[in-house]
């Protein structure tokens, strides 16, 4: 696997295409540092790690309402043949501020927002909302 992220990704937008209540992604700490940005920004419930078998696995509930999944849209933009760096200054507004990106900085992932805030840049890993 070339790219553990965008596997990532389309782990959890499958899942929620097919409506599953949770997924298993094995576990790395970028992932569970993923994981746990998009359980604070209410896009996912529970994040759990797990052990199954000799394997380490991260468990992800999805949160689903009346009007459909919370995830409605995840798409990976930087990509290992393709970098996408961005300053503080150009950090850009997912969705008119209603959906947020991850950025990895010299302070480890940030939303847009707290990029933003603290007028850092990195490299834009992915767009959800």
């Amino acid at each position: 696997m070339t790219d553990p992220i965008a596997d990532m990704l389309t782990r959890i937008r499958n899942a929620v295409l097919v409506n599953k209540p949770e997924v298993l992604i094995p576990t790395s700490k970028i992932k569970l540092s993923i994981a746990k940005i998009l359980e604070r920004e209410n896009y996912i419930g529970h994040v759990a790690e797990i052990k199954v078998g000799n394997f380490d696995y991260l468990k992800i509930e999805l949160k689903y309402s009346d009007e459909g999944p919370a995830i409605r849209h995840i798409r990976k933009i930087s990509k290992p043949g393709q970098r996408i760096y961005i300053s503080g200054r150009d950090i850009p507004q997912v969705l008119n501020n209603f959906g947020t990106a991850i950025i990895s900085t010299s302070k480890g992932l940030l939303t847009t927002q707290e990029a933003r805030q603290g007028n850092i840049g990195g490299e834009l890993m992915f767009e959800i909302w």
